[in-house]
């Protein structure tokens, strides 16, 4: 969130790139195309406007699920009973049996790869009990997340006149899902094929087959949604992210998907500034045990630029002045400003790298005449 924002500052700023890409001509009601690697937006259409999100709900409930997963409250191992409810639902489904029980780990990759509604009510019942109380845990997150407008009605993304997002929203999202359960992320959405019940479905996304660098992630297809796809690439350690909302068949989406993901890796860069808990610069301290203190970024800093302007990048140190011990290691203590021929950039927040603890007594006091003398 922090570098989304610092590259609307850029935008804000009137950053006058020399040779700024020219934006493709994409077939598609919304759309965006990003760089995880920064967390940049390179290119975007509609972004904000609401839509019906259709089975890209799912990857709300994934998150939810992996969420889940994580404080223990399921197993991947663990029998799921099959409701009626589960059963009869209409649209995609991996034909579960009442009678039968399921796995968390074959409804996952139900839900995941043949975008089962039934899988989804299963899980969702599975955590909540229904999937309306479910629903309201979707919304949590999607607070908690900042995704500002959007509203789950269901586990599915079956059609409700107050289940809507955005381009922007889905990808924040999807960055979350990735960011937060890599592992998971790893093990479901590349998978092209699942058999459930002596059913064999592929994954509707079809670039998984097309594209090798392509790992992910979800489709999604109502009348009114139109055809949708959020699909994300990892080329050369860079991973792009595509949102394409409104498409008019399925393979106008794959197809649209990739010329996004093509025009971000041929005309941009990703530009390594600064790494995690490698001083940037060391600082004076005041009252402290140690006169200075290392300061740096808290992860890996990436900007991402148009090609051949990466040289153009410039970053000035900003440091809180008189900086007064104690100090916890990573303490906001200022930020870097990068300007890009000399024009504001971003701005991305320093911390301390190290503890710096008060000094005693002698050393506070002779710091304390030093600055009312300064």
């Amino acid at each position: 969130m922090l570098r989304f924002a610092a590259f609307l500052f850029a935008l804000a700023s009137g950053v006058a790139w020399s040779a700024l890409p020219q934006a493709p001509a994409v077939a598609g009601r919304a759309w965006l195309v990003a760089d995880l690697t920064s967390g940049q937006i390179l290119t975007a259409q509609k972004a904000d406007e609401r839509f019906e999100p259709a089975s890209l709900t799912k990857l709300m409930t994934a998150y939810v699920i992996f969420k889940a997963l994580r404080e223990k409250k399921l197993s991947l191992e663990q029998q799921v009973n099959v409701s009626a409810r589960a059963w009869k639902v209409s649209g995609g489904r991996m034909f579960l049996d009442p009678r039968k029980p399921v796995t968390v780990d074959e409804l996952i990759r139900g839900m995941v790869v043949q975008s089962a509604n039934d899988g989804s009510i299963a899980l969702a019942e599975a955590v909540a009990g229904t999937e309306e109380a479910f629903a309201r845990l979707m919304n949590r997150e999607a607070a908690r997340l900042g995704l500002k407008n959007t509203r789950f009605m269901n586990s599915t993304g079956l059609p409700d006149a107050q289940h809507y997002s955005t381009a922007q929203d889905l990808y924040l999202l999807t960055a979350a899902l990735i960011r937060d359960f890599p592992n998971e992320y790893a093990q479901y959405y590349s998978q092209k094929e699942f058999r459930y019940n002596n059913v064999s479905q592929p994954n509707r996304n079809r670039l998984l087959w097309v594209d090798p660098s392509v790992d992910g992630v979800k489709t999604g297809n109502t009348e009114a949604a139109g055809y949708c796809l959020i699909a994300s690439s990892r080329r050369g350690g860079r991973r792009l992210l595509s949102v394409l909302l409104g498409a008019t068949s399925e393979a106008a989406r794959a197809q649209e998907s990739l010329k996004l993901l093509n025009w971000g890796y041929q005309f941009y860069d990703s530009v390594k500034l600064y790494s995690a808990a490698t001083p940037v610069k060391q600082i004076d301290v005041w009252k402290g045990a140690a006169r200075h203190v290392n300061v740096g970024v808290g992860s890996d800093l990436f900007v991402t630029v148009p090609k051949g302007e990466a040289e153009k990048l410039k970053a000035e140190l900003v440091s809180q002045q008189p900086l007064v011990a104690p100090l916890a290691k990573g303490q906001s203590v200022g930020v870097l400003r990068v300007t890009h021929d000399g024009k504001p950039y971003g701005e991305y927040p320093l911390v301390a790298l190290e503890p710096v603890a008060q000094a005693g007594l002698f050393g506070r006091t002779w710091d304390t005449l030093r600055l009312w003398l300064k």
